[in-house]
């Protein structure tokens, strides 16, 4: 009989919860999933309308993916400001001023005349929700312990997979019916909800006695401390890169399938889906199995699923094979290794520290999103006509992921209880 997923509070940590209680745990996870959605949505429900922007705007399909490259810088910068925040001041007030941040500067991207305005007010509203995602993987390792950390996270991914599951479809029809100008109103109103959820759902989980003392200046200072961490190090690069892998997909897709392959916008969801169905598999299968196998198991087998499913891609790129279902069954591969590699490098790069879950946190998602906004602007820049780029990129990524994955099998544990 398999046993219920229940909350394991860390030593000494007065926050961590104490019920058993399924539905509570559930609830949380809920409200966690949700305040993780800025990133997919805010990408994956615009994704359809690159083409229509850049002939709005005069601009090149390289010039239009700097809205996406954009996000990206904006989303990594804002991971790194408000994680060692969220450690000094609390979870709570950062998320908060993070999804208002958020709600303003999505309406100001439905209402740009020119592309260099949309670039600035992407970068601004990523900045904003960076806070979501940075502070909820925060808060899982304040809750729970680190045993558990990567299956609560991978329950979280089933929540924020429904995201770009659904996002690209939608956007695709919005396109089509209203505009894209709609969508950012949309965006606006989606950070509108999250905020009210946040504000009546959500408790403290970093009480004013485990709050960080040190000055703002030795916060931000705690970053060196963690880059001189081999076994953070491994785990930034193998789930950095892997996610990089991801970013170049999402940035290559709108072009490869809509302008190469001749699929309707409206459409493009439908294909984009499929993938997203793949992630969700993959993230069931990885919260039933990780407290099984161990979290660092499933980061080699998805780093290896990523190399080999990239090279795949690679091959049928250049050879033609399939045409555009030699295209999609590789992605389908790639996608599902994200969530073994995702969840579990994150939780095995804090579980060693406790009081500096929100600094971790920033530099893992930084990284992510730092890579990726390498990677995504890459496929853009090279972008020929061809999926020969995006599939060189994304074979690039997962198999320098599989090389990290290994480094990672011959780190130790970092254990630190003391304050920053």
């Amino acid at each position: 009989m398999r046993r219920p997923l229940k909350p394991q509070p860390s030593s000494g940590d007065p926050t961590a919860i104490q019920l058993t209680d399924d539905t509570r745990i559930i609830s949380i996870v809920l409200v966690l999933g949700l305040l993780s959605t800025f990133a997919p949505i805010s990408i994956d429900m615009y994704l359809p309308s690159l083409p229509a922007i850049g002939r709005e705007f005069f601009a090149s399909a390289g010039e239009v993916q700097l809205t996406l490259s954009a996000f990206f810088i904006g989303f990594a910068l804002g991971q790194l400001f408000w994680g060692p925040l969220s450690d000094k001041f609390g979870r709570r007030p950062m998320l908060i001023a993070g999804v208002i941040l958020y709600i303003v500067t999505s309406a100001l991207c439905a209402m740009s005349v020119n592309l260099e305005m949309l670039i600035g007010f992407r970068t601004l509203q990523a900045f904003g929700g960076g806070a979501g995602t940075v502070i909820t993987r925060a808060i899982v390792r304040d809750r729970f312990s680190p045993d558990h950390s990567a299956r609560v996270m991978s329950y979280m991914m089933l929540i924020t997979a429904l995201a770009p599951l659904c996002a690209p479809l939608i956007g695709g029809y919005i396109l089509q019916c209203f505009g894209w100008r709609i969508i950012f109103w949309i965006l606006s109103v989606f950070g509108f909800i999250c905020l009210i959820i946040l504000l009546f759902g959500l408790t403290e989980s970093n009480p004013r006695e485990r709050q960080s003392k040190a000055t703002l200046l030795r916060v931000f200072a705690g970053y060196g401390d963690i880059f001189k961490d081999f076994r953070v190090v491994a785990c930034l690069l193998t789930g950095g890169f892997a996610f990089a892998g991801m970013f170049a997909y999402i940035s290559g897709t709108p072009f490869v399938y809509i302008d190469i392959f001749g699929v309707a916008p409206e459409a493009y969801g439908y294909l984009f889906g499929l993938n997203i169905v793949s992630l969700i598999i993959s993230a069931y299968i990885n919260g039933k199995f990780v407290t099984r196998f161990g979290a660092k198991r499933h980061v080699v087998f998805g780093s290896a699923m990523a190399a080999c499913s990239g090279l795949a891609l690679l091959y049928t790129a250049c050879t033609e094979t399939g045409d555009l279902i030699g295209i999609a069954i590789p992605l389908f591969f790639y996608m599902g290794s994200i969530s073994f590699i995702t969840s579990n490098s994150i939780a095995l790069a804090i579980e060693g520290y406790p009081l500096k879950a929100g600094t971790v946190a920033a530099v893992f998602g930084a990284s992510q999103f730092g890579i990726g906004a390498i990677t995504g602007t890459a496929v853009g820049q090279f972008y020929d006509n061809t999926p020969i780029p995006m599939a060189a990129i994304i074979a690039a990524c997962g198999v320098i992921s599989l090389i990290s994955s290994q480094l990672l099998v011959w780190s130790k544990p970092t254990v630190q209880t003391s304050k920053i």
